[in-house]
């Protein structure tokens, strides 16, 4: 399979890289900054030069070329500004979205955010400064977006919030919901849902689309992932 990874020098973005370069797949990372591709080779990836905020439509569909599935894992990172959120967190993600539709991918995997809800409806979660509030509400609304295309039938969608990331050695262990209590998860874990959901037979069709929260936990991954992928029961 060959899948195209966004933001392929970010922490959790490498991780994925090296798992699924490990099992196997052909891998394209898109960066922007030139510097980060000697890093994306040596996880095994083919790196390509996008700066998803400039880019066009067709620039990257071509990086995407030949892509099965495309990962959104970029972020416009810790200092950035409420511009930067909107401009990254959200319009990047619709850009990789219009982009994997002309190239033909059919599976998109969306790295969201614990908290989202919170600023649904235009909601301010109290005690959260506004850059955070920009970053929670530009990730709901590429999850809204995204989720709108999934039910028109665009592409297979699965959203996927992680808690706290930390740097602690994965456990290959979980707790994967459609609704969880806020936790913290090692990014090795994150990475291996992704790796796991890109690697899925079927994900859910349908308006509500897949969207899971992750924390550490005791479920391993591969089981976690299976059981969610059954459609949840009708209201």
């Amino acid at each position: 399979m060959k899948i195209a990874v966004a933001g392929a020098h970010g922490q959790v973005a490498r991780r994925l890289v090296r798992q699924l370069v490990a099992g196997g797949d052909e891998v394209v990372g898109l960066v922007r900054n030139p510097d980060h591709v000697a890093d994306v080779e040596a996880d095994g990836a083919r790196a390509a030069v996008v700066d998803l905020e400039s880019a066009g439509v067709d620039e990257v569909a071509a990086a995407l070329e030949g892509a099965t599935a495309v990962v959104f894992a970029a972020g416009a990172g810790a200092g950035s500004g409420t511009g930067r959120k909107d401009t990254v967190d959200r319009a990047a993600a619709v850009l990789l979205a219009d982009a994997a539709q002309a190239a033909g991918a059919g599976r998109y995997v969306l790295v969201s955010s614990t908290g989202v809800d919170s600023v649904r409806d235009g909601a301010t979660p109290d005690g959260v400064d506004e850059v955070f509030v920009a970053y929670l509400r530009a990730k709901l609304a590429a999850e809204e977006e995204l989720l709108g295309r999934a039910a028109r039938g665009a592409f297979e969608l699965a959203v996927l919030r992680p808690g706290v990331l930390t740097d602690e050695p994965g456990t290959g262990r979980v707790a994967l919901e459609r609704s969880l209590p806020r936790g913290e998860v090692p990014r090795d874990d994150v990475a291996a849902v992704l790796a796991a959901l890109l690697r899925a037979t079927d994900l859910p069709a349908g308006e509500e689309g897949l969207v899971l929260e992750l924390v550490g936990g005791d479920e391993p991954v591969d089981a976690a992932v299976s059981r969610n992928l059954v459609p949840a029961p009708a209201a």
